[in-house]
């Protein structure tokens, strides 16, 4: 079996990016640290972390956007209660699924950012400027509360 080394991983990443890291997985098994196409997995593992972040903050901001719905829509809640319901379950199970101690400190850090763009969302689905709150009145722990839904519902 062939060898690769840095020169031929750089070359593979441009070819087969799935193969790429399949040998750089077995470089890093063999602990041949040398042969590695550092600036190749440096990147690839920045985009990994990136992408983590996105897909956690999507679940937390759909999970705000359906409480809000399911809190402030009166014309819609008779029609729709069910189905954000259960749309609020299905979210916080797959956060559940992706969320580390790193992820929920990073879900904190961007809470605001988060809940301001859900807010964004729901003003122009509703067509209305109802007067929300300015800061969101959910805390993380009730977001990720499986049974936990507003008073108001």
């Amino acid at each position: 079996m062939k060898t690769l080394n840095e020169t031929d991983l750089k070359n593979l990443y441009e070819s087969d990016e799935h193969l790429w890291l399949e040998e750089s997985i077995k470089l890093l098994k063999k602990k041949r640290f040398n042969d590695l196409d550092i600036d190749h997995l440096i990147e690839e593992l920045e985009s990994l972390g990136k992408r983590d972040k996105n897909r956690v903050s999507s679940f937390l901001e759909q999970i705000i956007r359906h409480l809000l719905l399911l809190q402030y829509w009166e014309a819609e809640k008779e029609r729709n209660k069910n189905n954000w319901r259960a749309e609020i379950q299905s979210f916080r199970t797959q956060l559940r699924k992706y969320l580390t101690t790193n992820l929920q400190n990073y879900l904190i850090e961007e809470f605001d950012t988060i809940y301001n763009d859900a807010l964004d969302y729901v003003q122009e689905k509703t067509g209305f400027n109802v007067d929300f709150p300015e800061k969101c009145s959910y805390t993380l722990e009730d977001l990720l509360n499986k049974k936990w839904f507003p008073n108001k519902d």
